[in-house]
């Protein structure tokens, strides 16, 4: 069977003027198993090419697929990219079966099969087994046995059909990544350090923050063999010329000794490969004897989603940590020439230009090398999203639930100075006086270079999401003075609803 995967056409200012675009894992993973199963599979990767639905049909006429899948990382924004693109696709191949998997369809699937009749089946949950038994079915013909694969939603007989949950793969390296389907790998390079992969070691996560659905998705916390997922690091690196990996996981440091063997592994195979990860605080500061381990093995740059720097905020979330861990684990990583980005969140609490000014403060304290603020985000599968229920929503448009704009409204705040006090404070943050002269007074070239190369296409972003603001808020002031103006009561997304000043608040959204 001809199977085409897309990676839908959602840009953005991080993948096109920040850190650069990330190969489609989720696809390539589903990939594998389809291409083991002797289907001629094929990966038309729109984002990074950039393309238009036009280009996007062109490619799609010439491959003539029988199934065709979608599914983005970014999930909740990326939807309403994929259902156009799924749209006009099944208007011109309307032979073709549509597939759509990820985070946000596996926990929205009623709601989009009765709302969408461009997309026939969704891929709940883990999609590499889902994937290849569905495909199996399809090609046999033998449609009715689609009751038979878990881990499906369909429509018969315009009714929506949920098939059992799957159950997470075991062991988690069972499916292997389709490698092979990367025609260009040049397209993919992160931080200016050349080539680019993105990996996984485990799955899910063991916490329980309220804003954080990973856990309910992946089911529970699974890893892969450390030599064998080292193995195909050093392949990456020698076949295609590999020097920059992801690790797309949540919590990957969860078992100690497990991450501990993975370092070494690592360490003594010598790799010319640079890493990213996403690690807690608390598990930095467990680790404090073992750090030169992690720079050893390659670990350069670390993503500390701290939250927040206020205690009551942490322990609200359920977050498990302190801004004392924040602050040592920052201190710890600086120690050992490992650059840290903090990931701080807006909007858990409710702000004001006092609260503002106190987090500024205290972020000072902590002397990361970068800050990335975000927005609090109410995905309905989440505690937070429940407990967001009832609150002013002043952002309808789905494709701007990305943690990068303001989705809940602040008491105290309008939209427009909250976005200028995160403006300000993530310019403050980076071009501080003291943090520019450490900068220019490193001896170390490679530390150097990182710090350059991530500042300006850290102010690149910045500057575009500034851009947006400001057009935004001009074509809004051109819609109230010609009188057009809808915003309010019209034109929202399932999940909001106005209350009787007019505003939209909460129901139960993405």
């Amino acid at each position: 069977m001809r199977i085409l995967l897309i990676n839908p056409p959602y840009q953005t200012l991080t993948s096109n003027f920040g850190v650069g675009h990330q190969m489609p894992l989720g696809l390539l993973s589903v990939g594998g198993p389809l291409l083991d199963a002797g289907h001629e599979v094929r990966l038309l990767d729109a984002e990074s090419l950039h393309l238009g639905i036009p280009g996007i049909l062109r490619a799609v006429r010439d491959f003539r697929p029988a199934l065709l899948m979608t599914g983005h990382a970014g999930s909740t924004p990326a939807h309403p990219v994929c259902v156009e693109m799924l749209h006009t696709i099944k208007a011109a191949c309307p032979h073709a079966t549509t597939v759509y998997g990820g985070v946000y369809p596996t926990y929205h699937a009623e709601e989009i099969l009765e709302k969408e009749n461009a997309i026939d089946v969704i891929v709940r949950g883990e999609g590499e087994i889902t994937a290849a038994e569905l495909a199996a079915v399809l090609a046999s013909g033998r449609t009715r046995e689609l009751t038979d694969v878990a881990g499906l939603a369909f429509r018969r007989n315009g009714r929506a059909i949920l098939t059992s949950n799957r159950p997470p793969i075991e062991p988690l390296g069972a499916c292997r990544v389709g490698w092979e389907l990367i025609e260009e790998w040049d397209r993919y390079q992160c931080f200016g350090l050349g080539r680019a992969a993105i990996v996984q070691f485990s799955r899910g996560c063991p916490h329980r923050c309220t804003y954080c659905g990973q856990h309910g998705f992946w089911v529970s916390w699974r890893h892969r063999d450390p030599l064998e997922l080292v193995n195909e690091i050093q392949w990456l690196h020698r076949r295609h010329g590999i020097r920059f990996i992801t690790l797309a996981d949540e919590n990957p440091t969860t078992l100690h000794p497990v991450w501990t063997r993975f370092l070494k592994e690592l360490a003594s195979r010598r790799l010319p490969v640079s890493f990213f990860a996403t690690i807690r605080a608390t598990d930095i500061v467990r680790d404090a004897d073992m750090l030169s381990l992690y720079r050893e093995a390659g670990i350069l740059y670390v993503l500390l989603g701290v939250d927040s720097t206020d205690r009551e905020v942490l322990q609200r979330v359920h977050k498990g940590s302190t801004p004392r861990h924040d602050v040592e684990a920052c201190r710890l990583l600086r120690k050992h020439d490992i650059f840290s980005v903090l990931g701080h969140v807006v909007g858990f609490a409710e702000e004001t230009p006092a609260s503002l000014r106190a987090t500024q403060a205290r972020l000072a304290a902590y002397e990361a090398d970068w800050l990335n603020a975000m927005y609090a985000t109410p995905h309905s599968w989440t505690e937070f999203g429940r407990q967001a229920r009832g609150q002013t929503v002043v952002e309808s448009d789905q494709r701007r639930w990305d943690y990068r704009h303001q989705v809940l409204g602040q008491k105290h705040l309008p939209p427009w100075q909250l976005f200028w006090w995160v403006k300000w404070m993530e310019l403050w943050f980076h071009l501080r006086p003291r943090r520019l002269r450490a900068i220019l007074r490193t001896r170390n070239r490679l530390r150097r270079r990182q710090l350059l190369w991530v500042l300006l296409h850290t102010g690149l972003v910045w500057l575009g999401e500034v851009l947006e603001f400001l057009g935004n808020a001009l074509a809004d002031g051109f819609r109230r003075v010609l009188g057009r103006d809808r915003y309010l009561g019209k034109n929202l997304r399932a999940g909001t609803k106005t209350n009787e000043q007019g505003e939209m608040v909460m129901r139960d959204v993405a």
